[in-house]
């Protein structure tokens, strides 16, 4: 085997277990999916965040192109030129023809700007636009971490009412077995037993269907994380915390220093106020040094044409100050004027919002708490109902219709539980976002 062969299978191999020790790495943290975990995946691979990362790296080069403004500009010059025919002059009464046939100049020229209202806002505004770009990115990353929570929860909960139905089938199962004892044994009529599979039946149909809805939720969960639909996630949680992670502090005040809208919009009001101060400096002379060297050479032969040479150089400051634009400078510094009053307008608008968006999230977050309180005590009273009605039915007080509708009454009870513990924590998680509590 050859020494070239023995290292492209080395290295192949290399590269192989890499591979497979970053998938495996991978799929570990997948295996066990916390909603930590769940939401720190999303934002390192939801293709959302990375294009909003995209952003703030492109906005990186474009401020680092408006600063090299600052830097020596360097250029070089060159031409060749061949006449087939001399430009003419009058000289002493005659005219003449004058020049040479071959001509070829070669310039280097250097500028420094020393003041330029451009590439002073450039600097101005460099570290606010940075900001903007990353509260940007804040914002999307904010915005994921709620869904991606709201979608963990939706999964967790489907598969504790899951749970709920898989009792429901094991006492309607045990139901019938007693209802089709009691018929054999000629104590109750066939209805019962038929009443009981009609239940039963009824329940496994509803499980079947809530079951289905765990697939379409997990995979709506995946799309949110950036995970393909093929890859086994498998989400931890103590669900027994479920509730106690569900309440939250109705007592905290809005804080609008804490929403990432209200820090995107002061940056825009400083960024706006640079760009007024932009317009203002258009009535300053912009300022620059130069220098220019040339080097000409000139023959009527053209294979001569480099044969000697001519240098020519200088320096200089340039001055350069629009004296008459229309009124232009005045207007754009009017409509500079115009566009930060609306901003700080916004500002005014933009708190009202806030007001409002947490007044809301407040008062829906109350609300489901007071419904999840109440479900949780209808669960206690419906679970009590069914077990007394179950022993009064088996000590032939009550009909088999009143277990079966206490059965149903405590399943309901149980499934509408659920769906209002998980609206509370969804409500929690609304609060949170507009109290400013989530940070990224």
């Amino acid at each position: 085997m050859s020494i070239r062969l023995r290292m492209i299978i080395t290295w192949a191999s290399i590269i192989c277990c890499n591979s497979v020790f970053a998938q495996t790495t991978r799929d570990a943290t997948l295996k066990e999916a916390t909603l930590e975990a769940c939401v720190q995946y999303a934002l390192t691979h939801q293709p959302i965040l990375q294009q909003s990362l995209l952003d703030e790296a492109i906005v990186e080069k474009q401020i680092q192109g408006k600063l090299a403004d600052w830097y020596p500009q360097l250029n070089l010059n060159y031409n060749l030129q061949h006449s087939f025919e001399l430009p003419v002059a009058y000289f002493s009464g005659a005219y003449i023809r004058n020049g040479n046939y071959n001509t070829s100049n070669i310039g280097l020229n250097v500028t420094q700007n020393i003041f330029n209202k451009d590439a002073l806002f450039a600097s101005r505004t460099a570290e606010d636009i940075r900001k903007q770009s990353k509260q940007n990115t804040s914002f999307n990353k904010i915005d994921l971490a709620v869904t991606v929570s709201k979608a963990f929860y939706d999964v967790l909960l489907t598969r504790q009412q899951v749970s709920v139905l898989n009792e429901a089938v094991v006492r309607l199962e045990r139901s019938l077995k007693d209802a089709v004892s009691q018929y054999q044994s000629g104590v109750a009529d066939k209805t019962d037993y038929k009443r009981a599979t009609i239940a039963l039946n009824n329940a496994k149909a509803q499980r079947k269907q809530t079951m289905d809805l765990i697939i379409a939720k997990l995979s709506y969960l995946k799309q949110l994380m950036g995970v393909s639909d093929s890859t086994v996630v498998q989400l931890q949680y103590d669900t027994s915390h479920m509730e106690t992670d569900a309440l939250a502090d109705t007592s905290a005040s809005l804080q609008y220093e804490n929403r990432i809208e209200y820090k995107s919009l002061q940056t825009q009001q400083r960024l706006q106020q640079a760009n007024e101060k932009y317009y203002r400096s258009a009535f300053v002379p912009s300022i620059s040094a130069f220098g220019n060297y040339n080097m000409g050479y000139l023959n009527n032969e053209f294979f001569k044409t480099y044969n000697q040479g001519f240098s020519n150089s200088n320096i200089g400051i340039l001055l350069s100050l629009p004296i008459f634009q229309g009124n232009k400078r005045v207007l754009q510094v009017r409509q500079a004027e115009l566009q930060t009053r609306r901003v700080d307008w916004e500002m005014t608008l933009l708190k009202s919002k806030l007001n409002t968006q947490y007044a809301q999230a407040l008062a829906l977050y109350k609300g489901n708490l007071s419904n999840y309180q109440a479900l949780k005590e209808n669960v206690i009273l419906a679970d009590d109902v069914y077990k007394t009605l179950d022993i009064q039915y088996r000590s032939g007080i009550k009909t088999y219709l009143d277990v079966i509708i206490a059965e149903s009454d405590l399943r309901t009870a149980q499934l509408n539980f659920y769906n209002a513990l998980f609206q509370l924590l969804q409500s929690k998680l609304d609060v949170q976002k507009a109290l400013g509590t989530i940070q990224y």
